[in-house]
């Protein structure tokens, strides 16, 4: 079986490289924020902490595809890094600090592309969160340091904690009245956003997140660690992994309701 705890700790050095750059203009006043075609923003710190990974990834894996949300798809193969600059550019810009820097590594098999690594890194909360396949998801400054995560093994929805990022995406895509009865049937709802809400659910503070509208540049990490701390990371309409173009993760128990909830006509 392959062994993929080098490109875990090659992970590690390009987040190391990347919180550096991002921390470095992180409320900067004079920070240099375009807004790209689809009408989101992109700062000059998403773009440097992308060309940072891809050039040390260019030295270290030059056979390895990448696929990052600034610059797009460089290389084919077998082997392609998802990247993920800054996951959360608006609150980036703003000033709020739940934004971090998403990488993946995901190997064709079989089945078709797989997870087989995937890294969070959040420096403005002073969190890091990663993943191996087969290894366990853990969390903690430095491999040396960190502290393997579980979802949790809450089986009601009625004791449940429900993380979503907005309400706006669920209307537009006609799920707005399964989503809120959703929240109605559980526990407690709040909008964490961005990366948050799958870390938590790995961690087993939060039951079910969802999102309606996601790239896999958003997903393909989250899933990794979601995965090895126990839990289900699919699509709303249920199909395994990061490329259904939304996502739904939760601790596996609740999971089956929480889409029947998505789903309704």
């Amino acid at each position: 079986m392959p062994d993929f705890n080098d490109d875990l700790r090659l992970a590690h050095i390009l987040a190391d490289a990347a919180d550096a750059a991002t921390m470095e203009r992180f409320k900067s006043l004079d920070l240099k924020v375009e807004t790209k075609p689809d009408m989101t923003p992109v700062s000059e710190a998403d773009k440097r902490a992308e060309e940072l990974i891809r050039s040390q990834l260019g030295r270290a894996r030059p056979r390895d595809a990448v696929l990052g949300e600034e610059y797009g798809t460089e290389g084919s193969g077998p082997r392609r890094w998802i990247v993920d600059p800054i996951d959360g550019t608006k609150n980036y810009v703003r000033g709020v600090p739940v934004w971090a820097t998403l990488i993946a590594l995901m190997v064709r098999g079989e089945r078709g592309d797989e997870g087989v690594v995937g890294l969070v890194s959040a420096p403005a909360l002073g969190r890091r969160w990663w993943a191996v396949k087969d290894g366990g998801a853990y969390t903690g400054r430095s491999l040396a340091s960190a502290t393997r995560l579980r979802v949790s093994q809450v089986s009601r929805l009625a004791d449940a904690s429900f993380a979503y990022s907005s309400l706006s995406g669920w209307e537009e895509q006609g799920r707005l009245d399964g989503f809120l009865d959703l929240t109605r049937s559980c526990w407690r709802t709040r909008a964490y956003g961005d990366f948050w809400p799958y870390m938590m659910v790995a961690e087993g503070a939060v039951d079910i997140c969802a999102e309606p509208e996601l790239s896999l540049w958003d997903m393909a990490a989250n899933e990794v660690i979601v995965r090895e701390a126990g839990g289900r990371f699919t699509s709303l309409d249920g199909t395994p992994g990061p490329y259904g173009g939304n996502a739904a993760a939760s601790n596996g128990l609740l999971h089956e309701e929480t889409l029947a909830f998505l789903n309704r006509p």
